[in-house]
């Protein structure tokens, strides 16, 4: 069996965190890093692991950096609290032959307001998450963060569950955050103006509605769609503030 160290961060996940630790308790080793948690998620994760630790918020790259360097084992599993690892992707990762390659893309199924979602690119999304630590980095980001292998990487045959969203209020809260993130780490880059708030998200729906195929999803790919051209509204909205700021200073 190939021993495994799971790394996770956490920051009030109450309602996510039971059933992603149960997903994965078969594992050598589990680690929770929780950005002190208001909730009781840290007192769950202590059911499963003593290997709970404490860190102030300072971004999903640095949270994930930390988690990573504290895992005992050569092979790291990356999860989110909002991802289960499914029994046959269980089976997998422990009885699988690990040696010949460096890293492996996981296929998310992915979960919206209770149904799987295959339009808008959600049904091909293929993550980085089990590798080895002497082959890997984190990407330095803001937002959409992730993990690098020196080496070769390959693809899993089987799929681990994400239930993104819980209801509407708790998309437009993440889309809120993300946003945030996306227009500081842009605003770095390049310059917008105001016709871009304006195309920019009609460009993200019909890319997604469209292009994409989310209108083969019903109601659901529907809102998947303005929900990414909301994400893109509001980046740029934040951009132009930003950029006025500076102005004015």
């Amino acid at each position: 069996m190939n021993k495994i160290s799971v790394i996770i961060i956490t920051k009030d996940e109450e309602l996510n965190i039971r059933d992603c630790l149960e997903s994965i308790k078969w594992a050598e080793e589990i680690i929770v890093v929780d950005s002190l948690s208001q909730d009781s998620t840290v007192n769950i994760a202590k059911e499963y692991t003593q290997k709970v630790f404490m860190k102030e918020w300072m971004g999903f790259a640095e949270q994930k950096k930390y988690a990573l360097s504290l895992a005992s084992n050569e092979w790291v599993l990356s999860i989110d609290a909002d991802e289960r690892v499914t029994n046959k992707l269980k089976d997998e990762l422990l009885n699988n032959n690990l040696e010949n390659v460096d890293g492996y893309f996981i296929l998310r199924e992915n979960y919206f307001l209770g149904k799987k979602v295959n339009c808008c690119g959600w049904g091909s999304d293929y993550q980085l998450r089990l590798f080895k630590k002497s082959k890997t980095s984190v990407t330095n980001r803001l937002v959409h963060e992730g993990f690098t292998v020196k080496g070769k990487t390959e693809r899993l045959h089987n799929s681990m569950t994400h239930f993104s969203y819980r209801n509407l209020n708790d998309a437009f809260k993440k889309i809120n955050v993300y946003s945030s993130l996306s227009a500081k780490e842009k605003s770095l880059k390049k310059k917008v103006s105001c016709i871009s708030a304006v195309v920019h998200p009609m460009a993200a729906f019909i890319q997604y509605y469209f292009l994409r195929g989310g209108f083969r999803d019903g109601v659901h790919g529907l809102l998947i769609s303005l929900m990414h051209a909301a994400t893109n509204l509001l980046t740029y909205m934040k951009i132009l503030e930003i950029q006025r700021i500076k102005v004015e200073k």
